[in-house]
């Protein structure tokens, strides 16, 4: 899902990467009506990675903020923290739920799980995907929420003891633990019987659920912590920005290949760390002004970004309305169809950015501006 905007967010290159992700999670979403057709298909299947992209983000970003006032001994601001957070991600969230939920007719499938678990950011621990598939990609909101509840406290604990070897621990312990449930998760799908089952158990119990996606947020962290407690070594890291970039483009590439059987167990154990370490490193790249993709803005970049969590939220459906009424017509066309899709999708995108999202934004900022200067605790940004 896309992360809020930071004071080192607005950089070139995290732009180019997060517009690169919604706009490649858009072209693998494609499916909902349709896809893009045979000739397409190597250019929209692995499309979800951009949401593996979206957690490195996230956890950068999100890390840094958290990192950055414990680094400098100051306390963590706890409700100011989770205020914000609900201030960036609740307006938006909330009026698309509420589509769903009063227009059947904007759901991009029939069933729909229950409110309740929409509103406790339980979704992606407890779907019948084959029933309720309808919003069902604010799964990687859970995973972001369950994140932004758990970090923080995390962090607090950790950085109190300021030991590098519990650190480890912690790192081990998600790497490690997440290779051994996706493999346990994988080996009891496998022995089910599909005609028994009618369920979808690759995304209810490997794809969905937060400890199996982990990786990607855990190198997003590990890159904020380097920066944040070793600027020293980051800033000698940053000579080798471009050298990252291209090591990160190969290990995403060797993904593509170690993807090609999705719901393999090679994918699903050493596939899943493999793929956040080269988004990180990608994201490393993006993460200054002296590599290649973050020496200056690309066109649109910068515009896409902003609104890529509106964005998001609407593309889905967006697509099922535009298939509604043109979907005859643009049956079999290919990039042509997605251009139309694509196009409606940033139309709604922008329009719920400016609507709900900007607003819930400005209403924050003046919600902080009345607010007491920080003391000994941090607001993070």
């Amino acid at each position: 899902m896309p992360v809020a905007p930071a004071a080192d967010a607005r950089l070139p290159g995290l732009d180019l990467l997060r517009a690169i992700a919604v706009v490649w999670t858009m072209l693998f979403h494609s499916f909902v009506v349709g896809g893009l057709g045979p000739d397409w298909t190597w250019l929209s299947r692995h499309g979800w990675m951009g949401v593996d992209l979206f957690f490195v983000l996230s956890g950068y970003l999100i890390g840094g903020q958290v990192l950055a006032p414990l680094a400098a001994g100051r306390r963590l601001d706890l409700a100011d923290f989770y205020r914000r957070r609900a201030f960036r991600i609740l307006p938006a969230y909330l009026a698309v739920l509420a589509a769903y939920l009063a227009w059947p007719g904007f759901r991009e499938a029939p069933g729909m799980e229950p409110a309740w678990k929409f509103l406790s950011f339980t979704l992606n621990l407890s779907i019948d995907y084959a029933r309720h598939a309808a919003f069902s990609h604010a799964w990687s909101l859970c995973v972001e929420e369950h994140f932004y509840l758990l970090f923080p406290l995390l962090a607090i604990g950790l950085m109190r003891r300021r030991s590098g070897a519990a650190c480890a621990v912690v790192v081990a312990l998600a790497v490690l633990g997440g290779l051994a449930l996706r493999a346990l998760a994988w080996q009891h799908g496998m022995a089910e019987d599909p005609a028994l089952a009618r369920r979808n158990w690759f995304v209810e119990d490997l794809y969905y659920p937060t400890w199996a996606r982990l990786d990607g947020l855990l190198c997003g962290v590990l890159l904020a912590a380097a920066r944040t407690l070793r600027p020293a070594a980051w800033a000698r890291a940053r000579r080798h920005a471009d050298a990252a970039l291209a090591a990160g483009l190969i290990g995403l590439l060797l993904c593509l290949e170690v993807f090609a059987a999705r719901t393999g167990l090679w994918a699903n154990t050493v596939g899943w760390p493999l793929l956040s370490l080269s988004l990180a490193l990608l994201v490393f790249a993006g993460a200054g002004r002296d590599s290649l993709i973050g020496r200056r803005p690309l066109p649109l970049a910068g515009a896409l970004a902003a609104i890529s969590y509106s964005l998001y939220l609407v593309h889905k459906p967006v697509y099922h309305l535009v298939q509604a009424h043109a979907g005859a017509d643009l049956a079999g066309r290919g990039l042509l169809a997605f251009a139309a899709y694509g196009a409606a999708a940033l139309a709604a995108g922008a329009l719920l950015y400016l609507a709900v999202e900007r607003p819930g934004l400005r209403l924050r900022r003046r919600l902080d501006a009345a607010a007491p200067r920080p003391g000994p605790a941090a607001r993070p940004g």
